[in-house]
């Protein structure tokens, strides 16, 4: 199961974590990442045809460097209160180094790459360098 979902619904861990689980018994591993809403409420806006097809390349290329078993990446859009989640990424492997780095990999670039837009109460949101240094590092891998 290799999927990409972007939603404006609340998604459940448990439930998407079972569906990965349930891939078969070579799955050794399973890493989630869950991004939530600091500080204030945001208005996260997207391109939709364009986040999808993103999210997307992402993971192919995620599958291109590890040997994962299954993926999942999620990430919502619309008004988000302070704690909601944004962002889900699943990745299941039959070892845990590459459930940990693809799981990395995709958080990292989803960051950077992929046409989200945040706005807080002060309006836009900039992009941080922290984010594209942390995504840089997969550039040479």
């Amino acid at each position: 199961m290799f999927e990409v979902r972007v939603q404006r619904h609340m998604f459940d861990l448990a439930s998407e974590h079972a569906r990965l689980a349930a891939i078969g018994p070579d799955v050794g591993a399973i890493v989630s990442f869950t991004g939530q809403v600091r500080d204030e409420p945001l208005e996260l806006e997207h391109y939709p045809a364009m986040a999808e097809r993103q999210m997307e390349e992402l993971l192919a290329e995620a599958r291109s460097r590890w040997p994962l078993k299954g993926a999942l990446l999620i990430h919502r859009h619309g008004r988000l209160e302070t704690g909601a989640p944004i962002v889900l990424v699943l990745t299941a492997s039959s070892h845990r180094a590459e459930a940990f780095q693809a799981a990395a990999f995709l958080m990292d670039w989803l960051k950077t790459r992929a046409p989200f837009w945040k706005k807080d109460a002060n309006g836009w949101v900039s992009a941080r360098e922290s984010d594209e240094q942390a995504a840089s590092k997969w550039e040479d891998r």
